[in-house]
């Protein structure tokens, strides 16, 4: 139909609106495929969660495999449930593309070109997924993700606010609340708004505090060659399973208590502190000359100790991971070793040399720290504890002990006999000993570091 207002050069458009049954048709189609997608994108981080953790992590050819396993899985529960619908859709990755899985989830930001294939997107989205798996299992009510939620006088400023008290910091008004106040007086009473304001006393808002108490701790996971053991309980290994707790661990802290540190330290015969972005990429040492395999808790003390001490936060803690007994400690002074040698003279030492370093920190990815020590003393006893090795070590916890610097140790092992010696040495350092299968760390690790988090809050609290 022609129209008057139609004017030389304008342009007619023609609407063709679908009928009401047919667009709720299109937008629950549209709903369907948007939700097959994200079903299918779950299912594919899981497996490179899993993937990511393997003591031996794949390369990105043996992960295409891996995800395209899935994706065949994903398949054939599909076709059951749609016998008909969409048959060229087989082997492919919920849309058209037909392009490699790993291409896909490289373009998606998940991950990358490299040896450590996690993106910063893929290692966070992937290890809240872990987080939520683990806060899930934790009983419901019993532990909270806010711990010290006393307002008043605090660090943390929070969006709520209260009536102002002389003497509060008049830094913490609230002015567009404060205002506020004013002008609804002022209403109230009758009386027309005029600037500037007349503001009374009594109009005074200020920004409710939260009490914030910072707590560092660093957790020193073994990765001695037992570690690598499976475990009874699940088809993880040892180290999987303290690597997917600390993964977890990790990203809540970022999450929930911003203003606390969290390191990591890997060590065996040595140490080394591990970013956090690596965390599922450690691996255990392999038995060999190198004997970095062994167990020195020395070395994880006094590497964690350093990093505490440049920390400014006054509850500072150590969390050692371990399956087993310490079987090396450092040797400080030539005496040492004539002493041993004169009472054991087939007692074994070791001081890494440049190559055994610099191939660490290739492979690995680990600086070994060689300024705690380099000569390492080593003597592994079936299910005891050299006594030479257990008392340096117990000296060493005291030190540690006497920095302020709490330490706690969680066992993951299936053997006992690691019980007696860990409680003697906690018993010094006042410290606290967990035994749990390894199949549990996730849960123990989240639910102690949430307890301690609530305890330390208390103990502050008492202060003020």
């Amino acid at each position: 139909m022609a129209s008057h207002s139609d004017a030389p050069g304008s342009k007619k458009f023609v609407y063709f609106p679908l009928d009401r049954e047919g667009q709720e048709q299109k937008q629950q189609e549209s709903q369907s495929n948007r939700e097959l997608e994200q079903a299918v994108l779950d299912k594919l981080l899981k497996a490179l969660g899993r993937e990511a953790l393997r003591e031996k992590t794949p390369r990105l050819q043996e992960l295409e495999q891996t995800l395209q396993g899935v994706m065949s899985q994903e398949q054939g529960q599909e076709d059951k449930q749609q016998q008909s619908s969409q048959p060229d859709s087989k082997g492919e990755s919920g849309d058209d593309s037909g392009m490699p899985l790993v291409r896909q989830l490289v373009q998606k930001g998940y991950l990358k070109d490299s040896p450590k294939w996690l993106s910063a997107k893929g290692f966070n989205t992937i290890g809240s997924r872990i987080l939520s798996d683990v806060m899930k299992a934790l009983k419901a009510g019993e532990y909270g993700m806010h711990e010290t939620q006393d307002l008043g006088s605090g660090s943390l400023v929070l969006d709520t606010s209260k009536k102002y008290e002389p003497g509060d910091d008049i830094r913490l008004l609230n002015v567009p609340k404060s205002l506020l106040n004013t002008i609804q007086r002022t209403l109230k009473d009758g009386g027309d708004i005029k600037l500037p304001l007349q503001i009374d006393v009594e109009d005074f808002e200020e920004h409710e505090t939260m009490q914030d108490v910072r707590v560092a701790v660093v957790y020193c996971i073994d990765l001695s060659s037992t570690m690598r053991y499976s475990s009874m309980y699940g088809d993880m290994s040892r180290i999987e399973a303290a690597k997917r707790a600390l993964w977890s661990l990790y990203l809540l802290n970022r999450k929930f208590f911003p203003s606390d540190s969290v390191y990591i330290v890997g060590f065996g015969a040595l140490a080394s502190k591990v970013l956090p972005s690596d965390i599922p990429y450690l691996k255990t040492f392999e038995p060999g000359s190198d004997f970095l395999h062994y167990t020195n808790y020395q070395a994880a003390f006094r590497l964690a100790s350093r990093i505490l001490q440049k920390d400014g936060a006054m509850n500072k803690r150590i969390v050692l991971v371990t399956d087993g007994h310490p079987s090396a400690c450092f040797i400080d002074d030539k005496s040492e070793q004539d002493k041993i040698l004169a009472e054991r003279p087939y007692s074994h030492f070791y001081t890494p040399d440049r190559q055994t370093l610099d191939t660490v920190k290739q492979d690995n990815s680990m600086s070994l720290d060689v300024a705690s020590g380099e000569l390492v003393y080593l003597c592994y006893r079936y299910r005891q504890v050299d006594q030479y090795i257990g008392e340096r070590t117990i000296v060493e916890a005291k030190k540690v002990h006497a920095m302020n610097i709490d330490i706690d140790t969680i066992m993951i092992s299936e053997e006992d006999s690691l019980l007696g010696y860990v409680n003697e040495m906690e018993k010094y350092v006042k410290g606290r000993s967990y035994y749990i299968n390894p199949a549990d760390i996730d849960k123990v690790l989240l639910n102690d570091y949430l307890n301690n988090k609530k305890q330390q809050t208390i103990r502050a609290r008492s202060q003020w």
